[in-house]
């Protein structure tokens, strides 16, 4: 009997805590040869034109833990209409299948997720400490303050046990504490 095809969704930033669609399972996954890094220049969601902030992206490189959330085919087109809404407001993510791991029982699935566009002008690319503490600390957007969306990723992140040494840098720098204490190791 030939397996079911099923529809697979890879999230790395507010996608884990806040995915805003169906879903009928959520599995920590990993996601090899891409890293989570705030690089993005965030004009609409974190920021404005004015007053950018930041949000992150999944960059070339490492290693990335996040969650695969599995979709009722029939919710297929819905929820790739409602991510390309989300993801895709100034077009600086390339929408991409991508095999994912699913940590619980090392099965590897494709999944559509979001990789941040290099070539793209709010591409923010590696930055120094105090530049990502200005952006994170100015930038306010539609869905918030990036302080706030910042801290949603790390306790998110901490709740998983999922370590990500760059953010959690960032976090400490920022004064922010992660709600479920000290994550387990892990990949960075």
């Amino acid at each position: 009997m030939d397996e079911m095809p099923e529809f697979w969704v890879f999230g790395y930033g507010s996608l884990m805590w806040r995915p805003g669609f169906a879903f009928d399972a959520a599995e920590p996954a990993v996601i090899r040869g891409y890293h989570r890094r705030l690089c993005v220049i965030s004009h609409v969601h974190r920021g404005t034109p004015e007053k950018p902030g930041l949000v992150l992206g999944l960059d070339a490189g490492g290693a990335c833990q996040g969650i695969a959330f599995r979709v009722r085919l029939e919710l297929r087109e819905e929820t790739l209409a409602y991510l390309r809404a989300r993801e895709q407001v100034t077009s600086v993510y390339i929408e991409a299948l991508k095999q994912v791991e699913l940590r619980r029982d090392g099965r590897r699935v494709s999944a559509i997720t979001y990789l941040v566009d290099r070539r793209h002008r709010q591409y923010g690319g590696p930055m120094e400490t105090e530049e990502l503490l200005r952006l994170v600390h100015q930038g306010v957007g539609i869905s918030g303050a990036c302080i706030d969306y910042v801290k949603a990723t790390l306790d998110h992140l901490a709740a998983m046990h999922i370590r990500d040494a760059r953010l959690e840098a960032l976090g400490k720098a920022l004064g922010l504490h992660a709600k479920a204490g000290d994550a387990a190791s892990g990949p960075a």
